[in-house]
């Protein structure tokens, strides 16, 4: 088969099996409150997003892990530097913002207990949003198109498509679906250099959770309860991401062209080969 059609498989299957757990999770609705359920249904979309790969590796008689999430490399050295670096990226970001008078960090929103609470449920919310998103997006997607019109034409499509699927989101603008692609992009190269997805979900976690819990700023136009401080925007819209939140500034693509060019020096080219080497070694 073409990878074209492979890639359509694992995609109809990623639809039925979201199908599936819908129908199966809707008597719960009436019985857990707004932030389980949004918790239940990143969960179900994780799902579906991986469970269709592990099918697909039967199909390409490869393992799983091929695909970007080998078991034996997960939550090792490559999850941490990239969350790390993710948290890094954004707390400039923010500072940069803060220093021309367009962020105030305000006061703590949260107070006792709660905040290790709500920091533990984004820090989980967020990871299980990493799996689904760079799966989806970088894992077995990457892969099989990559097979048809090799990996950096692949990365662009898939890009692009992150970058657009964000227009769902309330709040979110042309200038926040370019950044999406673009960090999206910048990931891509990610999982080129290392040889694996870890690195990447790692970063997503972090920047996620900074925005919308550590420094309580909109998430590609979402604003979500339980948020660490009481922070505001003022200035142009340019500047502050208005309604998108950050990711809608103008300095994010700076960050982003720093992003690149540290990421390049850190993990030069040289070692693409044998990223993947080390990938395809660890991926039982």
């Amino acid at each position: 088969m073409y990878p074209g059609t492979r890639w359509l498989i694992y995609l109809a299957m990623a639809f039925v099996v979201f199908q599936v757990e819908g129908w199966l999770i809707v008597s719960l609705r009436s019985h857990v409150n707004a932030l389980w359920w949004r918790m239940l249904i990143e969960v179900c979309m994780m799902l579906a997003a991986i469970l269709p790969g592990f099918v697909m590796a039967r199909i390409e008689n490869c393992y799983f892990g091929d695909f970007g999430l080998p078991a034996r490399r997960a939550f090792g050295r490559n999850f941490w530097v990239g969350t790390l670096w993710g948290i890094a990226s954004l707390s400039i970001l923010m500072v940069a913002l803060r220093l021309t008078g367009a962020f105030e960090f305000g006061t703590l929103s949260l107070h006792g207990a709660r905040i290790f609470k709500f920091a533990a449920y984004y820090g989980v919310f967020f990871l299980i949003t990493g799996f689904f998103e760079d799966f989806l997006m970088r894992g077995y997607s990457q892969w099989v198109l990559s097979q048809g019109m090799n990996f950096w034409p692949a990365a662009a499509v898939l890009s692009i498509a992150f970058g657009y699927i964000h227009g769902a989101n309330p709040g979110e603008a042309k200038t926040g679906l370019i950044a999406a692609g673009l960090i999206g992009f910048f990931l891509c190269l990610t999982l080129r250099r290392t040889g694996d997805l870890w690195w990447a979900v790692g970063f997503h976690l972090a920047w996620d959770w900074g925005e919308s819990y550590l420094y309580s700023v909109p998430d590609s136009g979402t604003l979500l309860p339980g948020h660490l401080l009481n922070s505001s925007f003022h200035g142009p819209e340019w500047l502050t991401g208005g309604s998108v939140g950050p990711e809608g500034s103008y300095l994010v693509f700076v960050v982003i062209g720093a992003l690149w060019v540290l990421f390049d020096r850190a993990y030069p080219e040289a070692n693409d080969r044998a990223s993947r080497r080390m990938l395809s070694s660890s991926s039982s």
